[in-house]
């Protein structure tokens, strides 16, 4: 499921074919049923849904890159859950306001993020880097060698 913005003041969960993050209908927060309580800023959801994030597949690793513009190493969280479950999060601060301050546009999002991400059974988890330049994130999970396929002749009898 794919985390849309909210429009109008409700939440749309749209289900994406293509987006291999964790959703689970029953987390508080994530059901129309259960109201809006969950433990993230979902009142900026903005924040989470503007968190740009590519994954690609090498022959040795999946690499995953964020741009997080303006984020210091310091303020992003990267963790692996539950043996393959790829977690990256952290919290765009809004900018203090002054009093004396009039502001004409606001348009840079604020608030916490956070995506989750399977990996596939031959990721090397305990390997996982991650390196952050220009306010782009790099995390690069290694990945186990395929077993080269072994072929043997069989003879044929009779």
């Amino acid at each position: 499921m794919s985390l849309v913005p909210r429009f109008f003041g409700r939440r749309s969960s749209v289900f994406d074919p293509f987006s291999l993050d964790l959703w689970d209908p029953f987390e508080s927060g994530n059901s129309p049923f259960w109201g809006d309580i969950g433990n993230l800023a979902r009142n900026d959801a903005t924040a989470i849904a503007n968190t740009q994030l590519d994954w690609k597949e090498t022959s040795d690793a999946h690499i995953f890159k964020a741009d997080l513009p303006g984020l210091k190493k310091e303020e992003v969280k990267i963790e692996v859950e539950d043996d393959r479950v790829l977690q990256i999060s952290g919290e765009r601060k809004k900018e203090e306001e002054k009093k004396n301050d009039k502001w004409h546009r606001i348009e840079r999002s604020h608030g916490k993020f956070l995506r989750r991400f399977r990996l596939p059974e031959n990721a090397k988890v305990e390997e996982v880097k991650a390196a952050m330049e220009n306010g782009v994130l790099t995390v690069t999970v290694p990945k186990q060698p395929q077993p080269k396929a072994e072929v043997r002749a069989i003879e044929i009898s009779g």
